[in-house]
Parts: structure tokens; sequence; C-alpha cells
């Protein structure tokens, strides 16, 4: 079952920098392929989706992390939770691993 990705625009500034920093190509590579996972299945294995404790959605939500590279210095990781509508995923965050 697929899901509709909302991007935040952080998430777009994000995948934009990525994408036009030419040194990022391989992590471009690596976060545009999760998102396609998380797209058509937010518990793909590879994704090793998990809740993240510690913060919430703006309405309380659950957040969730999924891997966007392993054992990887620097590594990416999404942020995100499920909403606002049915079978919607809000990705809000982008970031690198530290």
């Amino acid at each position: 079952m697929m899901f509709k990705l909302i991007l935040s625009d952080e998430t777009k500034a994000a995948l934009a920098a990525l994408k036009h920093t030419p040194h990022l190509s391989a992590q471009f590579k690596a976060v545009s392929k999760a998102l396609v996972l998380l797209q058509d299945n937010p518990r793909h294995p590879s994704l090793q989706t998990h809740k993240y404790h510690a913060m919430s959605g703006p309405q309380e939500q659950e957040v969730f992390e999924a891997y966007a590279q392993q054992h990887t210095p620097g590594a990416y990781r999404i942020f995100f939770y499920y909403g606002p509508g049915r079978r919607e995923i809000t990705v809000f965050a982008i970031l690198e691993h530290s």
C-alpha cells in the first residue's frame, strides 16, 4: 500500500542541498532511495524504522526515524510522522547523524 509523502519546507531544502552539492551525490542517492521505500512500505527492513521518543509531531503524533544510510560516517536519517490524512506521511527533517 502506497503512502503519499508530504515534505516540509525544511525537507525540500535539505534535499535540494544534497542534490546540488557534488560531493554529497551518494548521500542524495541514498536518501532518495529511502524516500521511495518509505512511500511504499514504512516498515521496510532496510529503513530500520523505529519510534523516536525525543520529540512528537505538531499535534502530538508519534515521530519515527528511518535510516537512509547505515554504517557510514555522517549517515543520513529521515524523521517523519503519520498524517495529517489517511495514508499520508509527513517527512519533516532529513539530517546527518552525528
